[in-house]
């Protein structure tokens, strides 16, 4: 399934803050019935144009193709269809050549919802984006997948990010895979243009502050010392829901089956709580191209079992992430939200239709 088109531009990058708060002119409204969507109304999101000085917009059948497009793989599931059409919203409306963004939509093959349904709310919500929705079959993940902190963190799409490299066309050399939950203010080309060096195969915000070993269980560490696992290499925590990614790099380097491994020792004897995660340290601990970590203000969700509020971290912003339990849509709809869950709503297409629903008729 896949819809080419032309999205369009309303203005440059915006990073202040402060732009968050302002409104956009949203027009028709279409409603989705299903219990996965909860029939959910979504206003069509702005026409937004390129910039000046953006490349040539590709011929029509070459866009995904084109070496000047900009890739961004994300999951598509009728759980998280708010928090990504927020995304794509934020993406879109801070881009200065949104033309050029070509987006990978990831779906499980079972949701409850059909890929079909949900190709056609992206469809209806952006009718000029560029895009293209890829089956993920669960089937070939599903026995790899140990239980974790959170029920919803064993949900398979979790691990689609693992399959980038065998889903995308082998055309697609370099994409940002970005989880659902989070909202740019921030141009996505910055982000795109950051180099790769030597032979790294991702890029991401590291945290080496952060106490690596918690990742892990004890008995990992009684049995593993960091210099069998990581070599010379000093590993930092990262978050995976940002990452820059040479698919080239990891299809020829078989990363997917490094990360497989690690899974499968989970399987046979437990060795962390966290999801999809900590196979991702430690394939690539020690070894990620560092970003600038206002590319990935996360943790906004809160604990992982709990949930709290959290404030941003200190520094600039880019990127902010609801990583942890706490959803800014579930706690905004609960009438408890957390401050920062303000700055999400800007971006929330439904939310927006709700109020168009509630304004009085003249």
């Amino acid at each position: 399934m896949r819809m080419m088109g032309l999205s369009r531009l309303c203005s440059p990058s915006a990073i202040a803050l402060i732009l968050l708060f302002l409104g956009s002119s949203c027009s028709a409204i279409r409603s989705f019935p299903g219990n996965g969507v909860r029939n959910l109304g979504f206003s069509e999101a702005p026409e937004y144009r390129n910039g000046v000085g953006c490349p040539k917009a590709p011929e029509y059948g070459k866009v995904a193709a084109a070496s000047s497009m900009v890739h961004v793989a994300m999951t598509l599931d009728s759980e998280y269809i708010r928090g990504t059409v927020a995304a794509v919203h934020s993406i879109l409306r801070h881009a200065s050549c949104p033309e050029q963004i070509f987006l990978h939509f990831i779906a499980a093959e079972f949701d409850p919802e059909s890929p079909r349904v949900l190709t056609r709310v992206v469809r209806s919500v952006f009718p000029s984006l560029n895009f293209e929705v890829h089956i993920f079959r669960e089937d070939r993940v599903i026995n790899l997948i140990s239980s974790s902190v959170r029920s919803a963190l064993e949900n398979p799409l979790n691990y689609a990010r693992n399959y980038l490299g065998d889903i995308l066309d082998p055309s697609v050399n370099r994409v940002i895979y970005l989880d659902s939950d989070l909202v740019l203010v921030d141009d996505i080309a910055k982000l795109w243009d950051v180099k790769l060096s030597g032979e790294r195969v991702i890029g991401a915000p590291e945290y080496c502050h952060a106490n690596f070993t918690k990742y892990f269980s004890d008995n990992f560490w009684w049995e593993n010392s960091p210099a069998q696992v990581f070599g010379s290499r000093t590993p930092c925590y990262f978050n995976t829901g940002v990452m820059v990614m040479d698919l080239a790099r990891w299809r020829e380097g078989q990363f997917r089956d490094k990360i497989e491994k690690w899974m499968e020792a989970q399987k046979r004897k437990r060795i962390y709580e966290l999801g999809s995660l900590p196979p991702f340290l430690l394939v690539f601990g020690g070894d990620v191209e560092p970003i600038d970590h206002r590319w990935n203000q996360h943790g906004l969700g809160g604990d992982n079992v709990a949930g709290s509020c959290r404030a941003l971290h200190p520094g600039p912003v880019s990127l902010m992430h609801w990583s942890g339990k706490g959803k800014p849509w579930v706690r905004l709809d609960e009438k408890r939200p957390c401050p920062l869950d303000h700055l999400w709503e800007p971006y929330d297409l439904a939310q927006q239709q709700q109020q168009q629903h509630q304004r009085p008729a003249f």
